[in-house]
């Protein structure tokens, strides 16, 4: 088994670059133009929604975590290998994100949200635990969510059900999860290893909803609408859902590929964060060919964001077409 070992990554710091106008007159000059307009500060709300028949449909984002030389999480190619596919797609090597893409259903009566985010913990960096302010921009109250549906028990996707003291953040949400993976993430005899920092993040954020929470098996309507199907590897009950309405369908992938170049076009690669990483490829492979076969979009968790698309075979591999985001 891989030893889990999360690193505390800094942010990644972008800087911008200016471009430099020419003069048409004596009387006027970029730099009085830049004086007078100066950069906005303003930032985008980090949600999109759309409708899938009769639901509402909304990607929130609870921020990115920044991989650095994300390869090293990476076995199956070469260093090279990997670099020149990232190259290909104008991709840094040395600066892989990941996004946290998560997605939250309205079907008319209930209100669901799939995963919530790192919350409060900065084990990845101060890059993450956005979910509850862009909940808000979004125009989603954290108090009306009827169910949080869980994928699995990592911390960017179970971290955010309570806040930093300790307080649900969905205190009305009933809190589903698979049962298998929920007593491996919460194991008090794990604290002793290498996976304590992961254990102890779950327990913190899944024991305080012991009395609310209900356990979810393949193939089960969780909430009307959303059906869970079982995709292990990654974690031990990691688990994806198919959302369907009005005769159209949009999976939510969760963690069954967390890179949108390697792990389509090499999807035999394996993550370093898997607990079982031959079982998670073959998940992998069985969820991208049905969602390739039955041309069916789906929103990836670490994906570019929003992380909605679709996926087409090509030789070996997949290719990845993002659906583009529409503006009312």
């Amino acid at each position: 088994m891989t030893k889990f070992e999360p690193s505390r990554r800094d942010a990644l710091a972008f800087a911008g670059a200016a471009v430099a106008g020419v003069a048409t007159s004596s009387l006027w000059s970029a730099k009085d133009a830049a004086a007078k307009a100066p950069f906005s500060a303003a930032k985008a709300d980090a949600f999109y929604s759309f409708n899938l028949g009769d639901m509402q449909v909304s990607v929130v984002s609870d921020g990115y975590l920044a991989f650095g030389d994300g390869r090293k999480f990476m076995s199956g190619y070469t260093n090279e290998e990997m670099g020149e596919r990232l190259t290909s797609h104008f991709l840094d090597p040395e600066n892989m994100i990941l996004e946290e893409n998560i997605t939250v259903v309205n079907t008319g009566s209930k209100l669901a949200i799939i995963d919530t985010g790192m919350g409060a913990s900065k084990m990845f960096g101060d890059t993450t635990g956005r979910l509850p302010a862009n909940l808000g921009a979004a125009g989603i109250d954290p108090a009306a969510i009827d169910a949080v549906i869980l994928s699995h028990c990592h911390p960017d996707h179970a971290g955010g059900l309570v806040d930093a003291d300790g307080k649900s953040i969905f205190p009305n949400a009933e809190v589903f999860v698979n049962e298998e993976d929920f007593k491996f993430w919460t194991d008090e005899a794990k604290l002793s290893g290498d996976l304590k920092p992961f254990i102890e993040l779950a327990r913190n954020n899944l024991l305080p909803h012991k009395d609310r929470m209900q356990f979810i098996k393949d193939g089960q309507e969780v909430v009307t609408g959303i059906t869970a199907i079982a995709a292990p590897g990654h974690t031990v009950g990691h688990t994806m859902f198919m959302l369907s309405s009005g005769g159209k369908s949009v999976a939510v992938t969760a963690d069954c590929g967390h890179h949108s170049v390697l792990m389509v076009e090499t999807p035999k690669i394996e993550f370093g964060y898997d607990t079982d990483a031959k079982q998670a490829v073959q998940s992998r492979l069985k969820v991208w060919d049905m969602l390739s076969t039955d041309r069916i979009p789906f929103i990836a968790f670490h994906f570019p964001w929003p992380g909605l698309g679709n996926l087409a075979k090509a030789g070996d591999g997949y290719r990845y077409y993002p659906s583009p985001v529409r503006h009312p």
